[in-house]
């Protein structure tokens, strides 16, 4: 099919996908794209996080970073301003 067939015939597209298992996309009579059925991607029985390695990371990243005064406490201060 062209790109233009895609565009204005939608509806026959989808059944040649559903027919064929794929459509193939032309421009100038050549092939640019191919149209394959969605898959979900399936998720695997575990985390592909390391959560021991990220929170080593952590502890390493955040020794390096100067003191910070909390949220909450920029919250107090704020509001006892306000008072």
């Amino acid at each position: 099919m062209t790109v233009r067939d895609v565009r204005q015939r939608w509806p026959v597209a989808e059944r040649a996908l559903a027919e064929e298992g794929e459509v193939i996309v032309t421009r100038d009579g050549k092939p640019v794209a191919r149209i394959v059925p969605f898959e979900p991607r399936r998720r695997t029985g575990g985390s592909s996080v390391d959560w021991d390695a990220l929170d080593r990371w952590r502890a390493r990243f955040w020794k390096r970073q100067p003191a910070q005064r909390s949220t909450d406490e920029d919250l107090a201060n704020d509001r006892a301003d306000r008072e």
